[in-house]
């Protein structure tokens, strides 16, 4: 410890212990009369208003992937990294189509999640299970994406730094087992309340770093310019230049791709979809959809520190030291040009930023795990309270899911992991958004394209090595193209050979006369807005 700032570090431990207070005390906020039941625990009531809901969503979906692994790209490859924004503008427009339908017909029948839709609309049991294992498996590295945004922190501040592997890794077990204490017992009302301390800490670390840093860089001409000069120099891992600031013609179909496959995937995630079901109103959706792209503002500013950590010395020197890690350019950023008490605030936005995130993406994948494998499968008279208890219990696994990735995976590059996960979970979009508009395609025939993606995504994504490390694996989430020889995000090829096999065994099967499931929803479900409470909502059980 005689290495950590004491004044950044009493800070952050300041705003983690208001957090973890806020966490707890939201038990008793908007609190039902039983807190045992999956509407409560896992939807939060399923009543939050567009004020609520703007920050949630803002939290579930502004994560450590905003502060720390974009940058972290951006200081590594450049103008690459940027990807992200316009995959952030696209996704609202095409969730402001298809999300509402979501909510309507899943408030309607008291779905809780994805698979719950999926079960209902085609009536199988297998699609819903795979629909459901796709989003906890996609969860898992997202998670530990969070993680690795924390354990970034503690590295750049000296805490854990101990030889003994155990004491190294002690302050993220700290945090971790805080994050599951009062997850297990406020559930999504924990996240939904953390994630005002959470938004207000990234607006302010933004708005102060874009404005700041520069002035003690020399100004943004010489920030470009030292940028310019880096990446176009020679990586002696790779004997290529590390990048470019313009993203060259070679590099255009990746870029394209990542942030359309990323668009797309997005809202398929779970934690996502939850978000979205634990709003009151269809409008609040529409309302929200409408607001939400202020976040990609800040997103395109946070990336910009990825230069801005180009171009300090002491930034580059503390990347090679800790190994050439680019997680750290951010913290690294913050330790060498903020004053101690404004560091500690922009640890705690990343940190906290990390924990709210990771809070829903782990209830979340307990809602699937509880509803479309317990009870479909192991228990299908559980009553609510066991259903709930069994949902609390699993969101423990699945945080202990994220660290696994964490300790498994290289972490060379840590949006790696949410692509990762985003080859998987786009692999589910034809079932529920195409489910959401026809019933033309047979539930076999979804099932064999998505078995077949996420076979052939995941053999591809195995495949890449790390750069300049021969025989490592998953080291890149784009791959080239067989025939067309164009490299691209594994999500988007992946997808449409999903797409290719489900349309073709479709007809296929169609023609046959095939036994197709039964559909159990209207078409009135779709477009509905019912105003009854939440305990009025009826929850069918699995038929």
């Amino acid at each position: 410890m005689s290495h950590v700032n004491a004044v950044s570090f009493t800070i952050l431990v300041a705003l983690f212990l208001l957090v973890t207070l806020v966490g707890f005390a939201a038990a008793r906020w908007r609190r039902a009369d039983s807190m045992l039941h999956l509407d409560e625990w896992g939807l939060g009531g399923r009543s939050f208003g567009t004020f609520v809901s703007w920050f949630l969503l803002g939290g579930d979906l502004y994560t450590a992937y905003t502060f720390i692994a974009v940058p972290a790209l951006v200081y590594g490859v450049g103008a690459a990294g940027f990807f992200a924004v316009p995959y952030t503008i696209m996704v609202f427009p095409i969730v402001f189509v298809f999300a509402p339908r979501l909510w309507s017909v899943c408030r309607v029948h008291g779905y809780v999640t994805p698979a719950d839709f999926v079960r209902g609309r085609y009536g199988s049991r297998g699609l819903a299970l795979a629909i459901a294992a796709t989003g906890i498996l996609a969860t898992m590295p997202y998670i530990a994406l969070q993680l690795v945004g924390i354990e970034s922190v503690l590295t750049v501040l000296g805490v854990g730094s101990s030889s003994n592997t155990f004491l190294k890794d002690l302050p993220l077990l700290i945090a971790f087992v805080v994050l599951a204490a009062y997850t297990y017992l406020s559930g999504l009302r924990a996240p939904a309340l953390t994630a005002f301390v959470k938004d207000i800490l990234v607006y302010v670390a933004v708005i102060v770093a874009i404005v700041y840093i520069p002035t003690r860089l020399g100004g943004w001409t010489h920030i470009f310019s030292h940028a310019a000069t880096h990446l176009a120099s020679t990586n002696p891992k790779t004997g290529k230049p590390f990048g470019a600031l313009i993203t060259p013609p070679a590099g255009e179909w990746a870029y394209a791709t990542l942030a359309l496959g990323s668009a797309l995937a997005l809202f398929m995630y779970p934690h996502a979809i939850t978000g979205v079901l634990a709003t009151g109103r269809r409008n609040v959706i529409r309302r929200n959809m409408a607001i939400l792209p202020a976040y990609s503002l800040v997103l395109g500013l946070v990336a910009l520190l990825g230069y801005m950590a180009l171009a300090s010395p002491a930034v580059t020197a503390g990347v090679k030291a800790g190994g050439g890690n680019a997680q750290l350019a951010v913290p690294l950023l913050f330790e060498h040009i903020f004053p101690s008490w404004f560091a500690g605030i922009g640890y705690a936005a990343i940190v906290i930023g990390a924990l709210v995130p990771a809070a829903i993406m782990s209830i979340a994948a307990a809602n699937l795990f509880t509803r479309n494998i317990y009870r479909e499968f192991f228990n299908r008279r559980a009553s609510p309270a066991n259903e709930t208890r069994v949902a609390q219990a699993a969101s423990l696994v699945v945080k202990a899911g994220g660290l696994v990735f964490v300790l498994a995976l290289n972490k060379s590059f840590s949006i790696n992991l949410q692509l990762l996960g985003g080859i998987w979970i786009l692999q589910t979009f034809p079932s529920i958004v195409a489910g959401l508009y026809t019933r033309w395609f047979h539930r076999w025939a979804l099932l064999a394209g998505w078995a077949a993606a996420m076979v052939w995504g995941t053999i591809v994504a195995y495949r890449q090595p790390v750069a300049g490390e021969p025989g490592s694996h998953f080291g890149a989430s784009t791959a080239v193209v067989p025939v067309l020889g164009h490299t691209a995000y594994i999500a988007i090829t992946a997808f449409i050979l999903n797409l290719v096999v489900a349309v073709v065994l479709t007809a296929i099967f169609r023609a046959l006369r095939l036994r197709d499931g039964a559909d159990e929803t209207q078409p009135a479900d779709y477009s509905a807005d019912p105003v009854a409470a939440p305990e009025q909502v009826p929850v069918k059980t699995a038929s």
